[in-house]
């Protein structure tokens, strides 16, 4: 009988299956090539502990674990499991390494055990998880077994097996023959667990998880030089709680770049406003330079010695640089606090900042100005002779409780040109190129309503931006974007070609559009991702350059020709990762509703998606007013909820901006009226549309607004068998009266409205009024330390839920804010809130209790 075949019948036998729960064994495993080791040179027979150097020592030498690009050698077990890897031949010896994925569609805990009679470590995820340092002579021997604990959920584990693998001979007592190296893998479930089936691949493809959304490398920003020749592209690279930061100068006639900076070493590194050149800001012992860098030659100058440590803005001459500095207000050293406004509860709030001027020449130092209020620049004139400064009164008795004022200093007489005093709604300005002209943000309140462009009865939805042209030798201003319906987030006057270009929320999507002043009209760019987070143009060249992210990507960088309209493609860098990913289809659906209003959105499907069978659904909704865009990363991220199994609808209800003035002002003074039924309509129809739903298996997922519409929604409907709110407002009139910014949120949302004069609104449309409607099963969680949505709020309800005897659970989640930006802390929220809808939508207990084994 062939000794192999022997040695595994008879294995067969000793190993018989005797456990209760299910046991799978490794079919296949993967090696990578042998590593040939030798033992040190002795000087010495024993070290210092009198031991001599064996094999177990051999098996302690490092060793990297290397990627899964090395273990293409497969291996199959026989018929009794266990496998029989390369023996080494001239009585060598050598390290052997095996991989394999396991993964499961549930949470469980799986024991891994690998019996055999060579020395061998085991590690999960790059972990040393056991250790086996004995030699058995034969294979009835009981030693030869070692286990480890395996919860390969959310994410799936890579196991790898190091075995010391020698080509001595070596008899077994009972057959006496060679023992060749074996070894079996098998999984265990845990007692009662006959469910959970372990997956084994050795695969590069994986399905996508949620460390994803915050792990790896990406684009942060990307900035074109004045002629249009050099590009600096910023980088952040997150390996968990830690990460770091560099940015690249990137060549592109060379299309070639070099590193520049790291994690921030050169401070404010960026490109002069006129000279093809870098500058940083460089601390020393001796004081703050300012250095100057030839992208050419990487060639450093000092350009000035000793100017102010502030953050700088240099004049488009590069003569004169301004900054801003902060004066300290008086503070209460009593500990009792008389209020002057209801934002002196924040820190700072008495606190002043003023305009400085810095010539480069003289090194002279000048404040410009002064007084009880602090003034911002807004923006220096391309002949740096003239500057736009703000500043604005706090007017408690009239939303939106501020008004701004602008004026044009000229910085060689001191004398200010008023340009407005006293707007309510006004934003930001800057210079056209020719300095003749101000490019203005507002909503459309601003300047006596001049944009407005709602229906009757309607009231203007402050979070919609507009953009105005100032003609600054009239005053006259012009609502250039009246009748646009995307919303205005950046606008830059291109000195080139003498064009204003757009960044806007269009709809889901944010666009770049270009304004031609001469004949009125916009123009889509056709720019290659979903969402663009920055767009830059070069003074002098016709070239642009533009970052942005996908709903199946992440961020990528490219240089656009604003005269051929191209892109080219010069960062990638997550797709490594994202190669290794594999993801779901992502389709767009849209609706009407009742109003007859078309309701956009669109939704995931996991992947591998079979249409014969049902899946439960999660239902998500924007915050804010701002509609929930088509990025990869995100909190509440479509792919992965789709990854474990669910089908993900996004819907953008009425009230979101983006759409229209028309469509965005419906979120005024409506806390949930119309979004609700919108939420509500689409979800049936979406079930209705589509049969692979299981409509008993609904959950719905909000935060902060979008909490609120957790809530509330659990007040108008049942239809939902699990809910999650994470800082959601439960009381619309505590929450206006208690957060930092709960009062001017509140003069968008809630214009006009307030306690006193609309209690129907502040009590009847508050979830916590109604909580005895509610009967779906629902989780709270909220940051201690909000400072947006008081965690009162989450309490409230809690308390309300408790007492009422419904399903609730409140998880508060240490030191954060209104989100959660710790890492740790963000992988264990976004993992208690899955096990929350496994738990009610899966009716798989298993990772709540997990995570919380003293709840019910």
């Amino acid at each position: 009988m062939n000794t192999k075949l022997f040695i595994s019948f008879l294995l067969l036998i000793v190993s018989g299956n005797t456990f209760s729960q299910k046991k799978q064994s490794l079919p296949q495993i993967y090696a990578a090539p042998p590593v040939t080791v030798v033992q040190p040179f002795k000087v010495d027979s024993l070290n210092l502990k009198g031991e001599k150097f064996s094999e177990k020592d051999m098996l302690k030498m490092s060793l990297s674990i290397p990627g899964r690009e090395v273990f293409v050698r497969p291996l199959k077990a026989d018929t009794a499991g266990y496998f029989f890897p390369e023996k080494p031949a001239d009585k060598n010896t050598t390290i052997q390494l095996f991989a394999f994925n396991v993964s499961t569609d549930r949470y469980a805990k799986g024991t891994l055990k690998v019996t055999t009679p060579n020395m061998m470590e085991i590690y999960v995820d790059g972990k040393l998880a056991a250790t086996k340092a004995t030699e058995e002579k034969t294979f009835r021997n009981d030693k030869k077994s070692v286990t480890a604990s395996l919860t390969p959920y959310p994410e799936q584990s890579q196991v790898v097996i190091k075995m010391i693998v020698t080509g001595k001979d070596e008899p077994i007592t009972t057959l006496k023959e060679d023992v060749p190296p074996t070894f079996k893998v098998e999984i265990e479930n845990e007692k009662n667990d006959s469910l959970t089936v372990f997956s084994f691949s050795n695969s590069d493809k994986r399905l996508v998880n949620f460390t994803d959304m915050m792990l790896g490398k990406r684009v942060t920003n990307i900035r074109i030089s004045p002629e249009g020749q050099y590009i600096l592209i910023s980088y952040r690279n997150t390996f968990g709680e830690k990460g770091s930061s560099t940015t690249e100068l990137y060549n592109i006639k060379a299309k070639s770049s070099v590193l520049i900076d790291t994690d921030g070493a050169k401070r404010q590194l960026s490109w002069m406003p006129k000279s093809e050149k870098l500058f940083y800001i460089s601390k020393t012992e001796e004081g703050v330079n300012l250095i100057t860098i030839d992208p050419a030659t990487m060639q450093e100058s000092t350009l000035a010695k000793n100017i102010p440590d502030q953050y700088i803005q240099i004049a488009p001459n590069e003569r004169v640089l301004f900054y801003s500095k902060q004066e300290k207000g008086e503070e209460s050293k009593s500990d009792l606090k008389l209020l002057k406004s209801p934002e002196d509860r924040q820190p700072g709030y008495t606190n002043r900042s003023f305009i400085h001027k810095y010539d480069l020449v003289s090194g002279f130092s000048q404040q410009l100005t002064f007084g009880s209020h602090s003034t911002w620049l807004s923006d220096i004139s391309p002949d740096s002779k003239q500057i736009l400064i703000s500043f604005s009164d706090e007017v408690i008795t009239e939303r939106p409780f501020r008004k701004s004022t602008l004026l044009k200093l000229d910085l060689a007489t001191m004398k200010a040109d008023t340009l407005w005093i006293d707007q309510s709604f006004a934003g930001g300005a800057s210079f056209s190129p020719d300095g003749k002209k101000l490019l203005v943000s507002g909503s459309g309140e601003a300047f006596n309503g001049i944009g407005l462009n709602i229906g009757e009865g309607q009231i203007s939805n402050t979070y919609n931006t507009l953009s105005f042209i100032m003609d600054l030798s009239t005053k006259q201003i012009e609502a250039i974007t009246k009748n646009f319906d995307p919303s205005i987030d950046a606008g830059v006057w291109n000195r080139k070609d003498n064009l204003i270009y757009f960044r806007t929320t269009d709809m889901d999507y944010v666009n770049v559009y270009s304004y031609n002043p001469s004949n009125k009209t916009f123009t889509k760019l056709p720019l290659h991702e979903d969402v663009i987070r920055v767009f830059d143009l070069a003074n002098n060249a016709e070239t642009g350059v533009y970052m942005g992210v996908g709903q199946s990507n992440s961020t990528r960088a490219y240089i656009y020709d604003l005269k051929s309209k191209t892109s080219t493609l010069i960062a990638d860098p997550y797709n490594d990762r994202l190669s290794k990913m594999e993801l779901g289809k992502v389709q767009d659906w849209n609706f009407t509703n009742s109003d007859g209003v078309e309701i956009k959105g669109r939704f995931y499907l996991p992947p591998n998606f079979d249409a014969a069978k049902k899946y439960p659904m999660i239902v998500y909704y924007y915050g804010g007013t701002t509609p929930t865009a088509r990025t990869f990363e995100h909190p509440y991220p479509g792919h992965v909820f789709a990854a474990q199994g669910y089908v993900v609808y996004v819907v953008q209800p009425s009230g979101a901006t983006g759409f229209g003035q028309k469509f965005a002002a419906m979120h005024v003074n409506a806390w949930g009226k119309r979004t609700a039924e919108d939420i509500i309509e689409g979800t049936k129809l979406f079930m209705k549309e589509h049969p692979y739903v299981n409509d008993k298996k609904i959950g719905c997922i909000g935060a902060s607004y979008g909490g609120f519409m957790t809530m509330y929604l659990q007040t108008q409907t049942d239809m939902f068998a699990a809910a999650v709110s994470h800082a959601g407002i439960s009381s619309i009139s505590s929450y206006w009266g208690e957060g930092y910014w709960g009062y001017t949120y509140s003069s968008g949302a809630s214009a006009n409205s307030y306690p006193w004069n609309n209690p129907d609104l502040y009590v009847k449309q508050s979830p916590l009024f109604n909580a005895d409607k509610i009967k779906t099963p629902i989780l709270l969680t909220h940051g201690t330390v909000d400072t947006n949505v008081p965690i009162g709020e989450s309490i409230q309800m809690y308390t309300a839920l408790k007492i009422l005897g419904k399903p609730v659970e409140f998880i508060q989640v240490k030191d954060e804010n209104h989100g959660v930006a710790n890492y740790k802390r963000r992988v264990e929220w976004n993992n208690s809130i899955m096990a929350w809808f496994d738990k009610w939508l899966k009716d798989d207990n298993g990772w709540w209790k997990a995570l919380f084994p003293d709840s019910k």
